[in-house]
């Protein structure tokens, strides 16, 4: 990635969506690129944030500059590596944590001066829940005076 911001998402058959990880400048889809090693096609999908710009190659060049550089093989599985500990610590949370800690430590993470403009859909699909557990919990936060939630915005209280 160049420029921009891209959500790597898996999707099931209902429509329901869960955030994998989020691919910004200076880094590389690494499903796509263990894809492309395996010769398989990617079981993710990937939508932009913001404008992007990327660099692309195809299959092929990819793994000739695998086999004939060590510092691009270094360079690619070290972030394999990196990007599967990232989502066995998603797994963890989903399986172990509770969903009314993970969504306070998502608007934590997600917001600037306490401030976060998205919506409740969003949120569920970036945690991996419904849309109506993402609301039904912001108004308890809200009724415990830890968030003011208005349309399309959620301002923290607590930070």
């Amino acid at each position: 990635m160049l420029s921009g911001e891209k959500r790597i998402y898996k999707s099931d058959p209902a429509g329901r969506e869960i955030t994998l990880y989020e691919v910004g400048p200076g880094e590389a889809c690494i499903l796509n690129a263990a894809c492309l090693l395996s010769d398989i096609p990617s079981p993710v999908n990937a939508m932009a944030i913001t404008d992007v710009s990327c660099l692309l190659l195809p299959a092929e060049d990819f793994r000739n500059l695998l086999s004939a550089h060590e510092e691009m093989r270094t360079l690619v599985f070290g972030a394999i590596s990196n990007r599967f500990v990232t989502i066995m610590e998603l797994i963890s949370e989903l399986v172990f944590g509770k969903m009314d800690e993970r969504l306070f430590d998502y608007l934590v993470e997600k917001s600037e001066n306490g401030m976060l403009s998205t919506t409740h859909q969003q949120i569920a699909n970036d945690l991996g829940t419904a849309r109506e557990v993402v609301s039904r919990l912001l108004k308890d936060f809200e009724r415990e005076g830890k968030v003011i939630l208005s349309r399309g915005h959620i301002r923290l209280i607590t930070p």
